[in-house]
């Protein structure tokens, strides 16, 4: 069975969602039911670091938002060799207090790794994030990219973002007939 094929098999609900958007939608990605089964986890690892040495081949780095995007970054790190650092939502309050975790330097080229993109926001969030902390980031690669406006979203920071299924290759027509008109970005 292919990849795209073992994500709707696994991930794929129907019904009534509130995504984090804010918008509702009659079907759900469950990222942590693919993110969390190793037969389907590794494949992904390996597709996102095939893209990201595609896509931005001088990034010394990866960088995955919290919670979601966290196996994913570890995953590709282990098949591409890159290392990776974890953005919180916001910087935690005891210990280091840091909001970008692991080890970097200013100036460094990372590629963001997520899971699934509707507007944008998290990675947008993110971006501004590893931006203020003097990393440079122009592009990020998905799982999947629900074509809904994220990715026009990224392009005015300046990020490019490239994924790995879009919606409409995973849903029946019939349910893709609510998705915006963005273009395929992979």
């Amino acid at each position: 069975m292919d990849l795209a094929a073992q994500l709707r098999e696994h991930a794929l609900l129907e019904g009534d969602f509130v995504l984090r958007s804010g918008r509702r939608s009659s079907y759900y990605l469950d990222k942590y039911r693919f993110e969390t089964r190793p037969e389907l986890l590794g494949p992904i690892g390996e597709r996102l670091a095939a893209a990201v040495r595609e896509c931005e081949p001088d990034a010394v780095r990866l960088a995955g938002p919290a919670l979601g995007a966290v196996a994913l970054a570890a995953s590709a790190s282990l098949s591409g060799g890159l290392p990776f650092v974890i953005v919180r939502d916001e910087a935690k309050s005891y210990g280091t207090g840091n909001r970008i975790e692991g080890s970097f330097a200013p100036g460094e080229l990372v590629c963001l790794i997520e899971d699934v993109v509707t507007s944008g926001g998290a990675l947008m969030s993110a971006i501004e994030a590893l931006r203020a902390e003097g990393l440079v980031v122009r592009n990020a690669v998905c799982v999947v990219d629900r074509e809904e406006g994220g990715a026009d979203a990224l392009a005015r920071l300046g990020v490019r973002l490239r994924s790995l299924f879009l919606a409409s290759e995973l849903l029946p027509t019939a349910k893709t007939a609510g998705i915006g008109s963005a273009k395929p970005h992979g």
